[in-house]
């Protein structure tokens, strides 16, 4: 796999990652056997950065990843989160970018990944109670104490990526970006992170699956998947969205690819690295295989007419978490 900057300050990466939220949370059943060998897998394909978050479970996404790394730290770059608020027990408290709390998350995250060092730490969420500017010095402290290698914030409006950038350097933001998400080419983020020299982590890279073209029916969800509160998966919202990925799935045909491949080579094209999610082996070697897939300025335009901005129907998350996003 091709291993590209992300970003301006060093850090180098396969062209796309490992998102490795659905193995622990959020998208119905989980099997620690297949998703330690899907992660296996992924490091023999050439993919290089794992993500996680101490939310995810909570704990159990970075202890499954401390599991898997375990004797071989050096073989992956780790991206964790902090900035959202559980208690030891995993009890959820809310936003916190205070420094003290975003240190002693940080010490938590370590243990439970059994490393000594993260190679990206987010600002998860930004913290309305507490400026960008001191929770991004807690991040800048922990680099100096040898702790973090890079720092970078998820889900931020232009404006906030400038303020913790003059506190110190971002590495990356991580947002949602796809064929169904592409607000960032129109709310000055995408332009802010290319001024600044700032990569672009993209989750969500096949529209929480939707852009895999696999789905045909909200009901074929478990009652534990969080997409069946997702407006997109809902209604009438569900049937426009789904006349959309026929209409990639049509191109994907026409280039004799899967249009998974095609979405996430879209996102490679666009500069970004996206990090999938997948719990599963097979999954993986579909979407890996888009590194190797070349997107023309012709596929570009074709995807452009039947994919442009705002194409996708309904909010990008449920009201109550549209509202923990820094726009």
């Amino acid at each position: 796999m091709e291993i590209r900057a992300l970003g301006s300050q060093g850090f180098e990466v396969g062209a796309e990652g490992l998102g490795l939220m659905g193995m622990s949370a959020h998208y119905g059943a989980t099997d620690e056997t297949e998703s330690l060998a899907t992660i296996d897998r992924a490091l023999e394909l050439g993919v290089t950065l794992l993500d996680t978050a101490e939310g995810y479970g909570p704990f159990r996404n970075e202890q499954l990843l401390g599991r898997a790394l375990a004797g071989r730290r050096e073989a992956a770059l780790v991206a964790t989160k902090t900035g959202i608020e559980f208690t030891d027990d995993g009890a959820f408290l809310g936003h916190n970018g205070s420094p003290e709390y975003i240190r002693r998350s940080a010490d938590r995250s370590l243990r439970h990944l059994g490393t000594d060092h993260i190679d990206l730490y987010y600002l998860h969420r930004v913290d309305p109670g507490v400026p960008v500017e001191e929770s991004v010095g807690a991040l800048a402290e922990l680099v100096a104490a040898g702790k973090v290698r890079h720092i970078g914030l998820c889900e931020v409006a232009p404006s906030t990526i400038a303020r913790a950038h003059a506190v110190h350097p971002l590495t990356a933001v991580q947002t949602e970006y796809s064929l169904f998400e592409r607000g960032i080419e129109h709310d000055g983020v995408l332009d802010t992170l290319r001024d600044l020299g700032i990569g672009l982590v993209a989750y969500s890279p096949l529209g929480r699956g939707f852009l895999s073209g696999a789905i045909t029916t909200p009901d074929d969800f478990a009652a534990d998947d969080f997409r069946r509160t997702d407006p997109r998966f809902q209604g009438g919202n569900f049937h426009r969205n789904l006349a959309v990925v026929e209409q990639v799935r049509r191109l994907a045909a026409e280039k004799r690819v899967t249009p998974s491949q095609l979405a996430l080579a879209w996102t490679i094209r666009q500069g970004a690295v996206p990090i999938p999610g997948t719990k599963r082996r097979r999954y993986l070697e579909e979407n890996v295989a888009a590194t190797d897939v070349t997107i023309t300025d012709a596929d570009l335009a074709a995807i452009d007419a039947v994919a442009p901005h705002g194409i996708a129907s309904g909010d990008r998350y449920a009201p109550e978490l549209m509202t923990s996003l820094n726009g």
